[in-house]
């Protein structure tokens, strides 16, 4: 009998092996993507999902609300990380590729209005000041402090903000301006919250807005800003105890992950879900965000027990709503 070379033999391992790796490796990963506000809570689940399971492994990227939600109705991912509703239009796309999703609430943010420390003038903000400093006729026009309020100094405004794939831009855009996307366009915008941060903690004279989580991570280098819903009203500072009490208005808002029906037949995506249902709350309380009652917890499991698909918002945005109200919408699915 002649024997096989022992470097064909290797060859022919190393070829077999290199086959198999693709499957190998699509059997062992989740692929997640989408908001930065929601980022900080899943990479949280997902380190701790992953010493809880070798071998399996967990992808998380950044590219905004809008970026996911595109990456996702393509097929792409697993699960699209969301800082606001699914919209009609995202609806649309993944209904024309047959994709089908289970909406998950899993924490709520208070988005964050921040300035720099050194900031010495301004103690608080209206909505309505807010609106002047961001709405579209704005735009090369309103360029200084004193053009909003003729109390804040004769001073260049910096303005940094969302960029345009971000939930949170259209989240802060439907709150402050009354139309979602509606906004000037000369301002530093990202998806990547720490890049906002950097510019806002390097510049006197800044002025931005991201997830609550991103400003916890750096109070010393931030000023969040109280913010005066309505004349008469009193400034409400961001924090855990406001959007629990529902006053922290008009910027409480809830966050969300979307399943992919066909991702949950997968072992490692249901068993990766079913755990940040279980430990999400932990995570989101230690990445500063408000964790949701456990009732809320309890609907996502059974919702990801039965298959409940669908979205409780109809494609719309919503501004205003509190943790109450959107756990008894999760009920009812």
């Amino acid at each position: 009998m002649k024997s096989t070379p022992l470097k064909s033999l290797l060859a022919t391992s190393a070829l077999a092996f290199l086959g198999a790796m693709p499957a190998l490796g699509l059997a062992q990963v989740v692929k997640i993507d989408g908001s930065s506000t929601v980022y900080p809570v899943t990479e949280a689940v997902a380190e701790e999902f992953q010493k809880a399971n070798k071998g399996l492994k967990v992808t998380v990227g950044v590219s905004g609300t809008g970026g996911g939600f595109k990456k996702f109705c393509r097929g792409e991912i697993d699960i699209s990380d969301a800082s606001r509703p699914i919209t009609a239009s995202e609806m649309a796309d993944c209904k024309k590729i047959g994709v089908e999703y289970v909406e998950l609430p899993v924490a709520f943010d208070a988005l964050t209005v921040v300035i720099n420390p050194k900031n010495t003038w301004l103690k608080q903000a209206t909505v309505a000041e807010l609106k002047k400093m961001w709405e579209p006729a704005a735009q090369g026009k309103i360029m200084r402090w004193n053009q909003i309020n003729p109390t804040w100094p004769d001073q260049p405004m910096k303005l940094f903000g969302a960029g345009s794939d971000s939930g949170t831009f259209d989240y802060f855009t439907e709150a402050i301006v009354g139309k979602s996307k509606s906004s000037r366009g000369d301002f530093t915008a990202s998806e990547d919250d720490n890049v906002l941060v950097q510019g806002v903690a390097g510049d006197v004279n800044a002025i931005g807005y991201f997830g609550y989580a991103y400003y916890a991570e750096n109070t010393g280098k931030l000023k969040a800003l109280p913010i005066v819903e309505k004349e008469g009203k009193p400034a409400v500072s961001p924090s855990a105890e406001t959007v629990i009490k529902g006053t922290y208005q008009p910027l409480a808002r809830p966050i969300f992950i979307y399943v992919n029906v066909k991702s949950l037949a997968k072992p490692e995506v249901k068993k990766f879900v079913d755990f940040y249902m279980t430990h999400g709350a932990k995570m989101a309380a230690e990445v500063k965000y408000v964790p949701l009652p456990a009732s809320v917890y309890a609907s996502n499991v059974k919702h990801i027990a039965e298959v409940r698909k669908g979205s409780v918002f109809g494609g719309k945005n919503e501004v205003g709503i509190s943790i109450e109200e959107l756990a008894k919408r999760e009920a009812k699915l």
